[in-house]
């Protein structure tokens, strides 16, 4: 037992040293990167839940990224039911049964993806949570004991980060912030682009918020594509739900 607590404290000191000195805005994709280093997971992403609606901020990978944006297009999985009821959700093995009768379409598109488990952990302090920091694993399989308490601990992290975000501009030092600005609306430009286009469709049929997400959603799945992706064209007037 106190080796394994001498381990844990060496785990939480290294995860301090590496992370030292990073600025909030680049946080997201140096946790993710650490995670896949530190635990038996074979990618990482970060989400900010936004009206319900979880915007990806960082990701390990294309692969990661994908999962976040499938959850995203899906508005369906371990990312969305964490963030819900604000506590660690891990699903072991997305072929089983509680995992696809709770989210059945992920599990599927999922584990054709080559994802075989999740691990969800909030951001954010009880009860509030402002997003998820999510876990990809290619075996089926959960985290547990000083892996789980990793996972907790790059959250805690994280979740320190973007609470500075809207600080970040403030005295920070040259080339301290992203190109397109620092704080939390740097992160999320590109899914900007989501909420106007749930605008112009609730504009174009007279539909209340969540049908008009719900319309955007299920056109992007039907075709295969994502939410953002769907988004974008809508926006730059290239494309129209209804081309097709």
């Amino acid at each position: 037992m106190l080796k394994e607590a001498v381990h844990v404290q060496r785990v939480d000191e290294a995860i301090v040293e590496r992370l030292r000195g990073t600025a909030p805005w680049a946080a997201p994709g140096r946790v993710c990167a650490l995670a896949v280093e530190l635990l038996p997971v074979t990618g990482a992403s970060v989400s900010l839940c936004v009206g319900g609606l979880p915007l990806r901020i960082g990701a390990s990978d294309e692969a990661a990224a994908g999962m976040a944006e499938l959850q995203t297009t899906l508005g369906d999985g371990p990312c969305l039911y964490a963030a819900g009821i604000a506590a660690p959700v891990l699903a072991p093995d997305l072929t089983a049964v509680p995992a696809v009768l709770r989210w059945p379409v992920f599990a599927h598109q999922a584990t054709a993806a080559g994802v075989r488990a999740v691990t969800s952990i909030p951001l954010g302090v009880e009860p509030v949570c402002v997003g998820t920091l999510d876990l990809y694993g290619a075996e089926p399989g959960g985290l547990d004991g000083g892996d789980l308490h990793t996972a907790l601990v790059l959250a805690g992290v994280l979740t320190s980060a973007l609470v500075a975000l809207p600080r970040a501009q403030e005295g920070a030092e040259e080339g301290a912030d992203p190109p397109g600005g620092g704080g939390l609306s740097g992160l999320t430009a590109d899914h900007d682009q989501i909420h106007r286009a749930v605008g112009m469709v609730m504009a174009q049929l007279r539909v209340p918020a969540d049908e008009a997400l719900d319309r955007l959603r299920g056109y992007a799945f039907a075709r295969g594509r994502t939410v953002l992706d769907v988004a974008h064209d809508l926006v730059g007037h290239r494309g129209s739900l209804y081309a097709d």
